[in-house]
């Protein structure tokens, strides 16, 4: 009863708009404040008439979702920093955003008490909240665990008869799933292994430079088919699964590193010859396959191999990346996979970002610059055909963990389990900037610019609305319009470091 009354004095409020309630810890920025009783949120807008918008704002200066109210404009814009927005022009259709459920993530939500865990959930996957319909589901261990394990640690079980799920499963990552599929009933979940029990791999062990032995193709087949089992006896569907986490990654000589090898051309062997025809002839025949789930470094020549073989290619439905050593490659490596195959929906899955502080060892508290690079990561992204995003870990705790193997990073909510509060890092509000607003089958549209340094890009959901994402850059106030034909002009003045998403019919 104790649980319903928080969730009672908490959301049914969110029909009105609860404010931040900001926290300063010395990062040149602040967090939002959340609890067992209390968390900021913004309700589900109404779109005005024609000739109306609504826009939210969250910039570095401390706005969280300020919402104003404009009307369009016939006056013509006099200066450069322009758009035109064209609707005839299409692009990808997006199919959604959403977070991973590491084990990590699911131990510090479980450490909050009901109502502070029902008030973080509910910050993700409410249509008050992030409204995520997408949740990432590691098999087995991460570097985001407290150990290293997989689902069957027993040397030559060929038949998988000791096979189990772990205690993380059964505490942690399927109660909050549960849960997120209640506040959600269209959550679709997709799942993804770090690697196949030690007695599969070529080096016998979690990590390192290891490969899956061809003489237990089959079996690692049979075992990721086994964790769909499993978790569909707890209610919990696959909508896809990944071939594997981080596959070229895993062919690097690196000691420590939580992946498993796969060239190309063998990855193209076991999806043809063992994963895509088990997937297939099971219960689980509508599963996607997606594939790669690595950095963008080797995408296109990875891709190519593995696509040469003809049967592998008809198997997969998506093309997986993720945004490590995005600086160092060109995007147009993206395009080019969108160019070649077309009928792939491109899939970013993972991204993180913000070592803690090497002085007190706690991610940064407040800072905006975490969040700046996942603006620009998106908006240069979703420009070169990705269709979906997936953010990392759902969260971490005040140190950036656990990890196992110190890999600690920052996430958009840090959990702070001695006292029971959450807090929302600037980035959980660039990311909610676009999934909230953005629903699955939008599709993007043409946005042509004139001399700019101002981010822009726009959507048509499947309600014939139109959806703005602007992003200022810059480090002083910019003034821009942007015309709609069928609409008219929206004159902006932006503050510096802003974010802005505008909704209109």
């Amino acid at each position: 009863m104790r649980r319903c009354i928080l969730f009672l004095a908490t959301w049914i409020c969110a029909v009105g708009s609860n404010p931040c309630v900001h926290r300063d810890f010395g990062n040149n920025g602040t967090v939002c404040v959340c609890n067992a009783t209390y968390c900021d949120s913004t309700p589900v807008p109404e779109v005005p008439g024609v000739g109306f918008y609504i826009r939210y704002t969250s910039s570095k200066d401390g706005l969280r979702f300020s919402k104003t109210d404009g009307v369009f404009s016939k006056e013509v814009p006099t200066h450069s920093d322009s758009f035109r927005l064209d609707p005839s022009i299409t692009f990808q259709p997006i199919h959604g955003f959403g977070g991973g459920f590491s084990d990590s993530a699911c131990i510090n939500i479980k450490n909050l008490s009901s109502g502070a865990q029902e008030n973080l959930m509910r910050t993700y996957f409410s249509k008050e909240g992030s409204n995520y319909n997408f949740g990432r589901i590691p098999i087995g261990a991460t570097d985001f665990s407290t150990r290293a394990y997989t689902l069957d640690d027993h040397d030559g079980d060929v038949l998988l008869e000791k096979f189990s799920l772990a205690q993380e499963d059964i505490l942690y990552k399927i109660p909050v799933m549960k849960r997120a599929l209640e506040i959600n009933p269209d959550l679709k979940l997709f799942a993804a292994a770090w690697t196949a029990p030690p007695w599969m791999r070529t080096n016998h062990n979690y990590t390192g430079y290891g490969f899956l032995l061809e003489e237990y193709y089959q079996v690692y087949a049979n075992y990721l088919l086994k964790f769909m089992d499993k978790y569909r006896d707890h209610g919990l569907e696959m909508w896809a699964l990944s071939t594997g986490n981080e596959p070229w990654i895993g062919t690097i000589n690196i000691s420590h590193y939580g992946a498993m090898g796969f060239t190309p051309k063998h990855m193209g062997k076991w999806v043809a010859n063992n994963l895509g025809p088990t997937i297939s002839k099971s219960k689980h025949n509508r599963t996607l396959i997606l594939t790669y789930d690595d950095v963008r470094s080797h995408l296109d020549s990875f891709i190519n191999i593995m696509f040469e073989n003809e049967l592998a290619r008809s198997y997969i439905a998506s093309i997986a990346i993720h945004t490590y050593e995005d600086t160092l490659y060109p995007t147009v490596l993206v395009e080019k996979i969108h160019q070649d195959y077309p009928d792939k929906f491109i899939f970013m899955t993972e991204i993180s970002t913000g070592d803690p502080q090497p002085d007190t060892g706690l991610v940064p508290l407040g800072s905006w610059d975490f969040a700046e690079v996942y603006i620009m990561e998106m908006f240069q992204n979703f420009e070169n055909w990705v269709a979906g995003w997936v953010d990392w870990n759902l969260a971490v705790n005040m140190y950036g963990g656990p990890n196992y193997q110190g890999n600690y990073k920052d996430a958009a909510i840090i959990v702070n389990a001695e006292v029971d509060e959450f807090y929302k890092q600037p980035l959980y509000y660039a990311l909610t900037h676009f999934s909230k607003f953005t629903p699955p089958g939008s599709i993007r549209v043409g946005l042509a610019h004139g001399n700019t340094s101002v981010k822009a890009m726009a959507f048509e959901t499947p309600k014939e609305e139109t959806i703005l994402l602007i992003y200022n850059n810059c480090t002083t106030d910019q003034n821009v319009a942007i015309n709609d034909p069928r609409r008219g002009n929206i004159h902006l003045h932006l503050p510096p470091k802003s974010i802005h998403t505008i909704l209109y019919k």
